[in-house]
């Protein structure tokens, strides 16, 4: 393996302890004491329809209940990082959900826990997420806290869209864990809160509404599996999104401080993974060295330095975009407000919420609020679809997006 040169102790090699109780935990002999069992499951509704079997386990049909959701299908058309090029080799939010789940899958299989709440939070953690990535969910905060007072937040719409919009009775350990993901507040050492019940899980979010990242930032998840999938988050994407900013023309193999490139990717799959292991493995919190967490930090500020911070990415939306999203929000709410049936949010959101939610008995409460059903619609668009309606909705606006052509 290659070394790098800002963490050259991190060979991706375990040390003979740890490496006896991976293979122990592997082998399936055993389970961590601290691994979240099967029949801890907590769900809103005692529904027949979600009691485990020996085929299915409780947290194996979380996993199943994402990926069957709308949802799910529409993050293969929302942007990871860049948007408006033409290049399929660039990683979708589809892929990043996946990735996220594989590294999370590693940790947790060789700590003893259980992979299946692992894949379900994994899967789901960026399911509210809006199109064009972190650029677009900035822009829909804007508008909706200028409105309202409260704040957007991917991980928090995440929560809403399965446990609201889709009614799919998720465990409290999967939500929780989607709604603790957040991978922009890093920890050396993560452990659990404690929390119990559905009754405090609705505070909390209640409370990620209201104050925004002076909530979202002392969250900790509840389980173990849970503080995997958010170390595993940014493990998945900070060499993953270095190789896509090479890909694109943004940075070049040599752009970046530890002389690794692309390859870092790989290291860090390698070095981080097994860090975490080793620091983590026979113990009740997911811990990384010193070493290990201060190179992921650095490396995430690289990113932010080079990639997330330049123009060629957040300056595509200083071109008029940014007016547009409030041009859209204010559109698609006066359309509730008047009731207009025929706007695409009725025939395109409502109706098929309303739909879906029929299977379940239930309906969507989407009058109550109509600021959280304009947000609703707007986050759960792709980037196709978004560019697509505002050039319905504002004619000659597609003047404001780069040109796209493979050629």
């Amino acid at each position: 393996m290659s070394v790098n040169p800002y963490a050259p102790h991190l060979t991706g090699d375990l040390s003979h302890e740890a490496e006896e109780q991976v293979r122990l935990y592997m082998s399936g002999k055993e389970k961590s004491p601290w691994a979240t069992p099967d029949d801890a499951v907590l769900r809103r509704a005692d529904d027949g329809r979600d009691h485990a079997t020996s085929l299915r386990p409780a947290f194996l049909r979380d996993a199943e209940k994402i990926m069957h959701v709308p949802a799910y299908n529409r993050l293969a058309g929302k942007t990871q990082v860049f948007s408006f090029r033409e290049n399929d080799d660039l990683a979708r939010r589809g892929l990043h959900v996946q990735l996220v789940a594989r590294v999370a899958r590693d940790i947790g299989r060789a700590l003893g826990l259980n992979e299946d709440l692992i894949e379900a939070i994994a899967l789901g953690h960026d399911i509210g997420h809006t199109p064009f990535g972190h650029a677009g969910e900035r822009l829909l905060n804007d508008v909706f806290h200028a409105r309202t007072g409260r704040w957007f937040f991917h991980n928090v719409q995440s929560v809403r869209v399965l446990d609201v919009l889709y009614g799919r009775n998720v465990s409290l350990q999967t939500l929780d864990g989607i709604l603790c993901h957040n991978g922009e507040f890093e920890k050396q050492v993560l452990r659990t809160s404690g929390l119990k019940d559905f009754e405090e899980f609705d505070a909390v979010v209640d409370d990620c509404w209201k104050r925004g990242d002076a909530a979202i930032s002392h969250l900790a998840p509840c389980t173990l599996e849970g503080c995997v999938v958010r170390v595993s988050d940014i493990i998945a994407y900070v060499g993953k999104d270095r190789q896509d900013a090479i890909r694109a023309g943004l940075c070049s193999e040599e752009s970046f401080e530890d002389g690794m490139g692309g390859a870092y990717n790989a290291w860090a799959l390698r070095a981080l993974i097994s860090d975490v292991v080793e620091h983590s493995v026979g113990t009740p919190r997911i811990a990384m060295s010193e070493e290990g967490f201060a190179e992921m930090r650095r490396a995430k500020r690289e990113n932010y330095q080079k990639i997330y911070g330049a123009k060629e990415v957040n300056g595509e939306f200083d071109r008029g975009i940014g007016e547009l999203f409030e041009r859209l929000y204010e559109c698609v709410r006066s359309d509730l407000v008047a009731g207009r049936t025929e706007a695409p949010v009725f025939r395109h959101h409502i109706r098929y919420v309303n739909w879906r939610l029929a299977h379940y008995g239930r309906t969507y409460d989407w009058e109550s609020d109509l600021d959280l059903t304009t947000v609703d619609y707007i986050s759960s668009m792709t980037d196709d679809y978004c560019m697509a309606i505002l050039e319905y909705l504002f004619p000659g606006c597609e003047s404001l997006f780069p040109r796209r052509d493979h050629f």
